[in-house]
């Protein structure tokens, strides 16, 4: 009976994923650290300051957390992820570069008609 009840469970949990897929919500929790945040952040590590006397003077917009300060912890984060999105173009260039070599490396050059056999051509 308790199996049962774990099976409908899941599949009501599921049915709900699903419905609200289909509207386009996903489950995100909204960031902590918002644009603007962000930003502040930005210019005032940009002359060498440190997270974490810039800590204090950020205060969460929304949600549960509404009016206290980030983590330094999820200031670290916001600052590893815009990293990644910075140096992510440059990777990608790179692989079609790596790519485009390796194809032609591989693939033999294609046969040139020779001019008589084009002129005799009909």
């Amino acid at each position: 009976m308790a199996e049962t009840e774990r099976e409908n469970i899941r599949e009501s949990t599921l049915e709900g994923l699903d419905t609200a897929a289909r509207k386009g919500k996903h489950g995100v929790r909204p960031p902590v650290i918002t644009d603007d945040m962000f930003h502040t952040v930005l210019r005032r590590r940009a002359p060498g300051e440190s997270v974490e006397p810039i800590q204090p003077d950020l205060i969460i917009p929304t949600g549960k957390r509404k009016g206290q300060n980030p983590s330094v912890a999820s200031i670290y984060r916001a600052l590893a992820e815009h990293s990644k999105r910075e140096a992510y173009p440059k990777a990608i260039e790179q692989a079609h570069v790596d790519f485009a070599s390796l194809q032609n490396r591989r693939r033999p050059p294609a046969p040139q008609p020779d001019a008589a056999a084009l002129s005799s051509w009909p």
